[in-house]
């Protein structure tokens, strides 16, 4: 693979980022399927009902037909989720980067470039309820360009330009089925601090859990 650049946002790598952001979102919806599966209230919801429609119809066609019917409701229920999540973060982040990254204080966005083409993304603002972090976020790299250490590169530019601005450490969200993104974190020394359902309905009923990891810098940072 030809050489990596790390650099800044411009505004011409917008579509680009937009794209990698979606097509990175978009791949969870699989497992985090599987992830509504493998609930025990999913799991005794399909159980009673094929169960019940068994008993009463007399008709193993009935209950399969019926557990199939819910189960393509719940793939459309995890599908809407994280479509959502998408559409209201091209709405507003994504739709302007530079406002909301580039012009504002302590906060950046960058690209990974390969050959001329964006193939990468991370960004990095403060952290609303911790003041002494910054916050990764929009961290994703295009499937084609996995594995070359380029997700490892844009977590160090974001620690290290958290770093350079006196900040104790870096915090970041991820998810409970982004299986690859908490080892690529646990491997550069975030530690996970905490485990909490998102607060949405929708998010509720699928038991969908963010993950709270935290990246400590140095002891000089600011105090929160």
């Amino acid at each position: 693979m030809a050489a990596v650049q790390i650099r800044r946002f411009r505004d011409a790598d917008a579509e680009a980022v937009k794209e990698i952001f979606t097509l990175g979102m978009s791949e969870h919806v699989p497992s985090s399927f599987l992830h509504l599966l493998k609930q025990p209230p999913t799991q005794m919801l399909l159980m009673c009902v094929f169960c019940a429609l068994l008993t009463s119809s007399r008709s193993f066609l009935l209950p399969v037909l019926a557990v199939t019917l819910l189960l393509a409701g719940a793939r459309q229920l995890v599908a809407y989720m994280f479509n959502s999540y998408i559409d209201t973060s091209l709405r507003k982040d994504l739709n302007d980067i530079a406002g909301v990254y580039m012009r504002a204080r302590d906060s950046c966005f960058w690209v990974a470039e390969v050959d001329g083409r964006v193939v990468g993304t991370a960004a990095c603002l403060p952290n609303e309820d911790a003041p002494a972090c910054l916050e990764l976020k929009r961290m994703s790299v295009r499937r084609s360009h996995r594995g070359a250490g380029i997700a490892t590169a844009l977590c160090r530019t974001v620690a290290g330009f958290t770093r350079d601005r006196g900040y104790a450490a870096v915090v970041l969200f991820t998810s409970v089925v982004q299986t690859d993104a908490q080892r690529l974190y646990e491997r550069l020394g975030y530690e996970k601090t905490r485990e909490f359902v998102v607060p949405e309905l929708a998010a509720k009923i699928t038991n969908f859990t963010l993950l709270e990891y935290r990246l400590d810098l140095h002891k000089g940072g600011k105090s929160e």
